[in-house]
């Protein structure tokens, strides 16, 4: 008797398809969940990005380049907002004592203070992450030459140390910035080592140095980049400090030149003017600084306790 063997063919199996809804979302979008629900950072966040893109426009929407002397008439001299000059010209927020429009010179002074805050920041957080990194994973004689520089730098008023270094290398926008680089590194090489010595004792580390990697790609590969949130923090806040450092500069009379604009030399133009009523020129340029540096610390503060994991609920 001949049985007719059966040949049972398997079921394929349905694939679970998850929801795009019940799908963990992606890092990225949590920390932006997480930002807009700060009104006040993302109205900040919107504030300083109108002033950046106002300061890139700054050559095109400007009524007059204050870098040019021979557009300055002395007789459009402290004009009030809306005035009409002889020339003819429309000055929306008046003119400051030398006929200079204050708008332009207000953007032009925004674009003197951006580039001197993005770009003192960004090379003192290169030098200070740097040094404190490798402070930390060294340890031993590297920590305490890097540490005791770091305090020997702290230990003086950034002002008073700020005013010593141009009065030595003279004004300038770039001096200026290296000023501000020297005053700013030993902030980040604190901020880098303690964040550094936390991790430095993760598994992770461990490993790669159980697999005998070079240990400058255990500090750029693995240390840095979880370090960056904090270093992002302490930026954000230096940026801040950096446009006021300048500004303060400028308006002692050792920032920029008198003839480049600076939201700093605007308010020290006009503060002689102040009891004469001819209070827009100082006024404004202080407002605008003030709502630059209000704006960037409103976004630094609610990325410090995004980026916080002791903040987190």
């Amino acid at each position: 008797m001949t049985t007719q063997s059966s040949v049972t063919r398997p079921v394929p199996s349905k694939r679970l398809s998850v929801p795009i809804d019940e799908r963990e979302p992606s890092l990225l979008r949590l920390f932006f969940l997480d930002f807009i629900r700060s009104k006040t950072a993302v109205v900040g966040l919107i504030v300083i990005t109108s002033i950046i893109v106002a300061v890139v426009l700054a050559p095109v929407i400007a009524p007059q380049d204050p870098y040019d002397l021979s557009q300055l008439n002395i007789l459009d001299g402290r004009l009030p907002p809306g005035s009409v000059g002889v020339d003819g010209n429309y000055y929306l927020l008046g003119t400051d004592g030398q006929g200079r429009d204050m708008l332009s010179g207000i953007l032009f002074g925004l674009q003197t203070s951006l580039l001197v805050g993005v770009g003192s920041a960004f090379v003192a957080a290169i030098i200070g992450s740097i040094l404190g990194l490798l402070a930390a994973y060294f340890g031993g004689i590297v920590e305490t030459l890097v540490m005791r520089f770091v305090d020997l730098q702290l230990s003086f008023p950034t002002i008073l140390t700020g005013l010593m270094i141009l009065a030595v290398m003279g004004k300038g926008i770039v001096n200026v910035i290296l000023a501000l680089i020297i005053v700013e590194w030993a902030i980040y090489a604190r901020t880098a080592r303690a964040s550094a010595l936390a991790e430095r004792r993760r598994e992770y580390i461990e490993a790669a140095e159980t697999l005998a990697l070079p240990k400058w790609r255990i500090v750029l590969r693995h240390l840095l980049p979880n370090c960056i949130p904090a270093l992002i923090v302490i930026a954000t806040i230096q940026i801040a400090h950096a446009i006021a450092f300048e500004a303060t500069l400028s308006f002692l009379g050792l920032g920029v030149p008198i003839t480049e604009p600076s939201l700093g030399l605007l308010v020290a133009n006009g503060y002689r003017y102040m009891l004469s009523g001819d209070y827009w020129i100082s006024f404004l340029p202080g407002l605008a600084l003030l709502i630059t540096i209000v704006s960037i610390n409103l976004v630094g503060d609610h990325l410090r306790d995004i980026l916080n994991p002791k903040n987190k609920r």
